[in-house]
């Protein structure tokens, strides 16, 4: 472990505690700490020491387990440092319990909470932010001395829109892609997060706090009771940002995803294709459309679901039927299974969507089960999406069983379910919860993510199998916490690809491209209107988990042959793209294009992309590769190919050294050209 990373985790602070730094002559009590309490009696600090610190090694991991006393109280913090073998991640995590008279509260309870000496280097701090349609947006800020940066998010379900769980610091005047100092910090969890940043005065010691946000108020934590934190995934690199997200991507895939290693599918989601007008024809048709193409699953989103009055369709949308979770018989009269069969039949593997967080108040679960619902006493609900969308209280564990049965039979009509996308359409506007006590309330931001742990592990433990999609409303459940439980999320509602270069470029800062769904989408693009040619769309979603999001009926027959050809391109990088190590060659907020590079891990082999991101169009660029094996040599071929060739290399054989040296000169035309390059171990 680095001596910055090992400095970094080495003590973990807490309100109260008395610092070993005299200042002026005299102690003083630390007043940032990362857990602060108000014990039974009313006292406020905490005094801990070590009472035990114990090794443990084994299934590649190296872990250390602190416990920490109050030297008053019986208050115990006992901290877990995780380190793997296999890549530099280290994960670290608290666990808080107590045996006083009466119930603790936590003000504030981080995962870590460190003081280091960074030296009076300049600090800057990377985040990612953004909104609907305009997700994992990069942004930077210098931190002066005597400043404290802080970063929150509060929606309670689609945390990752406002401000990412993950953070990246860089110390000194330049660290760029392969060089520098860079600490990235991403928290697993799905809920409310705070993190921050403090330099004190003279600007050479650091604070760094990362945790859940206390939204309401103090955690109320009975005797007896383990308070345990979201993991902290802290990574340190002295060869810049790169190396950061290669890290992080590592362990992404072999520690955090269910099924990292597997190679997603090409994939056709039916939402912008039919959006809630369908038949089984409509969808029978998509999936022979795709099957042309070279798809190989077929997921049919919103639509499907709910009876009677409450039962979805092209009238009502999404206004009612959340909650209701099984087959509009009179939308499909044949069911989901014969949905599945059919898919399989074609050679395809199914999917289907569901929304469990929430409900419609017009639903009949809402109906039989308004207690249910989050809300607060004596206040109107708060509605969002059709002006019916509410949360479910997933504190409640007889909600969690509810929604469980019911999507446990859906799901058992389709023994050959594959895939399921996961979505969630609201925040939590009504913070109030009828299952907890009142002195609890502010309990219900944490405890509803742990309930929807629990729910996603007991579907994870009934169907192993299933690949799981995280979406909320786009790029709002982009987050560790849940890739603990899926192996891809929804990126963004706004599939428009010259937005998705931005885009995909701040995820993929942390996130690795076989997480990231990226779909080839009608042009103009439904959402911005935006017109760019199919290549374009294709090289971009190429970066990323390639799909369609369209009705393949769209395309005329020279674009399905192109389509084809493209996917068949796909399926031959797909190896490297979503389980090689990512080089990003050229930034689009530095360039009027980008550039992004995959080499596999044995770097016989390499996709790279060079798209256009300036709407003026026209450009020449010379891109120089890296990860390739120097003394290997490679036969370069420009694929997905248009009209033209991009550059004068295609079918030639070069060595790696001479690829990384004199780079390769290449010329796009117009406002959305792109070009794609394999490289492939070959003989001279």
């Amino acid at each position: 472990m680095n001596a910055i990373l090992e400095t970094a985790l080495a003590g973990y602070l807490a309100f109260g505690q008395v610092s070993g730094e005299p200042q002026f002559g005299q102690t003083e009590i630390v007043k940032y700490g990362g857990v602060q309490v108000i014990h039974a009696d009313g006292a406020v600090t905490l005094r801990l020491n070590e009472i035990s610190r114990e090794e443990i090694a084994g299934d590649g991991a190296r872990q250390t387990v602190i416990m920490l006393k109050d030297e008053l109280y019986p208050f115990t913090v006992t901290r877990h440092i995780r380190q793997w073998d296999d890549c530099a991640a280290v994960e670290t995590w608290a666990e808080f319990r107590h045996d006083e008279e009466g119930p603790v509260k936590l003000v504030k309870a981080d995962s870590f909470a460190s003081r280091f000496d960074a030296g009076e280097e300049t600090v800057r701090v990377m985040s990612l932010a953004g909104i609907w349609g305009n997700e994992a947006y990069l942004k930077t800020s210098t931190l002066a001395q005597g400043q404290t940066l802080a970063l929150t998010s509060r929606s309670g379900t689609r945390d990752a829109w406002e401000s990412n769980a993950a953070m990246m610091i860089e110390f000194g005047e330049k660290v760029d892609e392969e060089s520098g100092k860079a600490l990235g910090i991403a928290l697993e969890w799905t809920g409310t997060t705070a993190r921050s940043v403090k330099r004190d005065w003279s600007g050479s010691a650091m604070e760094i706090f990362a945790g859940v946000d206390m939204t309401t108020g103090p955690y109320t934590l009975d005797p007896g009771v383990t308070f345990v934190t979201p993991k902290a995934v802290l990574v340190w690199s002295e060869g810049g940002r790169g190396e950061v997200s290669r890290q992080f991507h590592r362990w992404a895939r072999n520690h955090c995803m269910p099924h990292g290693h597997d190679l997603h599918p090409v994939l056709l989601n039916s939402w912008e294709g039919s959006y809630f007008s369908f038949t089984e024809k409509t969808l029978t048709d998509m999936m022979d459309g795709v099957k042309e193409m070279g798809g190989e699953m077929f997921v049919l989103d919103d639509g499907w679901f709910g009876k009677g009055k409450y039962a979805r369709d092209d009238k009502n949308k999404d206004t009612v039927g959340l909650g209701d979770w099984c087959c509009n018989t009179e939308k499909l009269p044949h069911g989901l299974g014969w949905l599945a069969d059919e898919a399989n039949s074609r050679g395809l593997k199914f999917g289907l969507w569901f929304e469990p967080e929430m409900v419609n108040t017009t639903s009949w679960l809402a109906e039989e089960h308004p207690e249910w619902l989050l809300q607060e006493r004596g206040r109107s609900l708060v509605l969002g999406r059709g002006g019916t969308q509410t949360v479910l209280d997933y504190t409640n564990p007889a909600v969690r069983d509810c929604l469980f049965d019911m999507i446990d039979e859906t799901c058992s009509a389709m023994p050959t379910l594959a895939y399921v996308k996961w979505d969630a359409n609201q925040h939590i506007s009504n913070p109030g919860s009828t299952y907890l006590a009142k002195d609890r309330q502010p309990n219900l931001w944490y405890d509803y993510t742990k309930g929807l742990y629990e729910l996603l592990a007991r579907f994870q433990a009934k169907r192993p199998e299933v690949m799981v999609q995280a979406c909320a409303s786009g790029g709002g459940h982009m987050d560790f916490g849940f890739l603990r439980y899926a192996d891809e999320f929804w990126t963004s509602d706004n599939t428009d690809p010259f937005m998705r270069v931005f885009i995909q470029w701040g995820a993929s800062q942390f996130y690795p491209a076989c997480a990231m769904a990226s779909h080839v989408t009608d042009s103009p693009n439904q959402l911005t209107k935006r017109v760019t040619s199919l290549k374009y769309r294709f090289d971009v979603s190429m970066t990323g988990r390639l799909g369609f999001e369209l009705h393949p009926n769209t395309l005329s027959a020279e674009e399905v042959a192109f389509a084809k050809r493209a996917v068949a391109d796909y399926k031959r990088i797909r190896p490297i793209v979503q389980q090689g190590d990512l080089y990003r060659l050229a930034s689009p907020y530095e360039n009027t294009y980008s550039s992004m590079m995959y080499v596999s891990e044995d770097k016989s082999g390499a996709a790279l992309f060079v798209l256009g991101s300036d709407e003026q169009g026209g450009r020449e660029a010379r891109i120089f590769p890296r990860g390739l094996d120097p003394a290997l040599s490679y036969r370069v071929a420009e694929i997905n190919r248009g009209a033209r060739l991009h550059a004068g290399i295609d079918g030639k054989i070069l060595s790696g050294r001479a690829l990384m040296a004199d780079g390769i000169a290449v010329s796009l035309e117009g406002a959305y050209d792109s070009a794609s390059f394999e490289m492939r171990f070959a003989e001279e």
